[in-house]
């Protein structure tokens, strides 16, 4: 059997089981989605966001790309944030990133790899903001982990930094921003950083409102 036949086939195997459980699963899911979280997180293939979270279809609205990045040059994500925060109104963005992202283990490196260049000085950058805390942390694996840490942290902020979502904050009170570790080894979600509707890491970013607009 070819390789790809298997999802295919187990696609098949998975909706007999949900419909063995609930007989409208699918048409019920499929009338409208109000979830109340959005996750960002790594495009690596051992995160699966749902599995980890024991959620269900619905309840996460999902984006993924190479370690975790909330570039605010990139309308792919800026599109995800705002349809996430003014057209489903979700009440929590979770950034989560993972111990062992090959997206920070690279940009720790010296590494010429083309385009992914790009996309990867933004982790970069991180480090060079931290420098002074990473590069006093002798032990390598432990710079590395922190790197995924401190990037996780950075993501959230810039979350914060956002108009759009400083505008849900002063007009709902909401969404509330976390930031969260996976670790591979384990399967454990540690609860890293929490940043509450109205928070802000400089004035700098901060943005004023009309009540009346």
């Amino acid at each position: 059997m070819e390789d790809y036949r298997r999802l295919l086939l187990n696609n098949k195997a998975w909706v007999e089981d949900r419909l063995n459980v609930r007989s409208d699963f699918f048409t019920a899911s499929a009338s409208a989605q109000t979830p109340e979280y959005l996750w960002i997180g790594c495009s690596d293939s051992r995160v699966p966001a749902e599995d980890i979270t024991g959620t269900q279809p619905g309840e996460l609205f999902v984006h993924r790309n190479v370690a975790n990045l909330v570039v605010h040059t990139d309308f792919n994500i800026l599109s995800v944030l705002q349809y996430a925060v003014d057209v489903l109104q979700v009440k929590h963005i979770i950034v989560c990133g993972h111990y062992g992202c090959g997206g920070v283990r690279t940009a720790m490196s010296r590494k010429d790899l083309g385009l992914i260049n790009k996309w990867l000085r933004h982790i970069k950058d991180v480090y060079r903001f931290h420098s002074e805390e990473l590069d006093a942390i002798g032990d390598e694996d432990q710079r590395y982990n922190r790197l995924v840490e401190l990037n996780v942290i950075e993501q959230v902020h810039h979350i914060s930094d956002i108009s759009f979502v400083q505008h849900a904050w002063h007009r709902h009170q909401r969404p509330m921003i976390h930031g969260w570790i996976y670790d591979l080894h384990t399967g454990e979600l540690k609860d890293l950083v929490k940043i509450d509707p109205g928070e802000h890491a400089h004035d700098i970013y901060e943005y004023d409102f009309n009540d009346t607009k």
